[in-house]
């Protein structure tokens, strides 16, 4: 069965909550980083996006429209759907869905992630930093 990618504003409760439990499950428990840290306030000013695999979520982003462009945040794929064409079929959709906007399209890559969003045009720049702890590079979208 093929992932169907869904997106949706916050007001979405249940999709919401949803896409919560996955963050959770590999932010917060997985990685370490603290809760009020993944959930910063800014779900609101998001929109929302899930991955579901035979009817069930399992991957998860936000994307926010910020002064510098757009912002593709909290990527999150639970463990058993990795490497598994789950990331790259919600990627895909979150590109399709924004480059017609014609703006700067970025994200703030693990660097454990930086070879996957590679794959799809994405340029690291910049210094390494640390975001929940975590080593991180800002990477650009350019096609």
């Amino acid at each position: 069965m093929q992932p169907k990618v869904l997106k949706f504003g916050f007001d979405k409760k249940e999709l919401f909550k949803e896409a919560e439990k996955i963050r959770i499950k590999v932010f917060v428990e997985e990685q370490n980083t603290d809760f009020d840290e993944e959930f910063d306030g800014l779900d609101d000013k998001a929109e929302h996006f899930l991955i579901f695999f035979d009817n069930k979520p399992v991957g998860t982003s936000r994307v926010r429209i910020t002064k510098e462009g757009v912002k593709i945040e909290r990527f999150a794929v639970l463990k058993q759907y990795r490497r598994k064409n789950t990331g790259a079929e919600l990627l895909k959709k979150i590109l399709e869905e924004y480059l017609p906007l014609n703006q700067k399209i970025y994200l703030n890559a693990q660097v454990q992630a930086m070879k996957f969003y590679e794959k799809f045009g994405f340029k690291k720049t910049g210094k390494l930093f640390y975001e929940a702890n975590i080593k991180h590079y800002k990477m650009i979208y350019s096609d």
